[in-house]
């Protein structure tokens, strides 16, 4: 069975340029925030894992039972949803990087480095 797919309005942006120094610090920072967020997924899902076991727990409402069960199930379509989101911008934050581009800028970061110094030497 074929599989349905709807058109694109907009293309993938693909990626023609060599990449700079800060389109680089652009994308490590959205790594960062992309992790920030699934931890955010983790945490969340781990506080409703607890307040549905607690929920389960209590004795004199058994007529709430319910939520709890809610709570654990929605826990778990928590942590698939972040861990499917997750993965998903790391493939395509990946198709940035180039190894040849990150050793270029390896050696841009040095080059700045040792220009400071020659800056601060100058200043004394």
């Amino acid at each position: 069975m074929k599989k349905l797919r709807f058109p694109r309005i907009v293309s993938d942006y693909q990626n023609k340029e060599k990449i700079i120094l800060r389109d680089f610090l652009a994308l490590e920072r959205t790594t960062l925030a992309n992790e920030r967020t699934l931890f955010a997924y983790i945490r969340t899902s781990l506080y409703l894992i607890l307040g549905g076991i607690g929920l389960i727990q209590l004795k004199d409402f058994e007529n709430i039972k319910w939520i709890g069960y809610f709570a654990l199930a929605l826990s778990f379509f928590l942590i698939v949803f972040g861990l499917f989101r997750f993965y998903k911008l790391r493939k395509k934050l990946r198709k940035f990087y180039n190894e040849k581009d990150l050793d270029r800028i390896e050696e841009m970061g040095e080059n700045i480095k040792n220009e400071s110094d020659v800056s601060k030497l100058k200043k004394n």
